[in-house]
């Protein structure tokens, strides 16, 4: 019954249960980028390159029964021919780089929203005041100069 207990223990631990959520997510927003990069972005890219879908770009390294050219990756792999399929890889790279752009998006965004306001330091209240015959600093508060001994005129500064 022990690895029971020790087996829930883990289970309910925060870090399992995040790291599940975040599979889960994870996942689904996998989804939506690579619909993103399939259906919105490479369309428009394929329609400015001469409507090239670059599921179709490969190179055929050996016919199959059926002796080429091929119109489609899928006329050539119906039968048996091997091909080097670039265009899938540029599809696979094209996906990556918009999800990880919309990645970097979302994750720029959340750490504005989480970002402390720059606190702004406060300017520290004088206590002194220049000594106008000597220019020697004295507090805000003397009438006479302790360094020279005048006599300040008029009531303190600050009061």
């Amino acid at each position: 019954m022990s690895i029971m207990k020790e087996f829930k223990d883990f289970i309910a631990r925060g870090n399992v249960m995040d790291m599940t959520v975040g599979i889960v997510v994870g996942t689904a927003f996998g989804a939506i980028a690579k619909s993103l990069a399939s259906d919105v972005i490479m369309p428009p890219i394929g329609l400015v390159l001469g409507k090239v879908d670059f599921g179709n770009l490969f190179l055929v390294i050996q016919e199959g029964s059926t002796p080429g050219p091929y119109k489609t990756l899928a006329d050539a792999q119906a039968v048996g021919a091997v091909t080097l399929n670039y265009g899938v890889f540029l599809n696979t790279v094209v996906s990556f780089l918009i999800v990880a752009a919309a990645v970097f998006m979302i994750v720029r965004f959340v750490n504005r929203l989480y970002r402390k306001p720059a606190v702004e330091e406060a300017q520290p209240v004088a206590t002194t005041r220049p000594c106008p015959f000597c220019r020697l600093d004295i507090s805000l508060e003397a009438v006479r100069c302790p360094h020279c001994t005048s006599h300040l005129e008029g009531a303190p500064a600050g009061s």
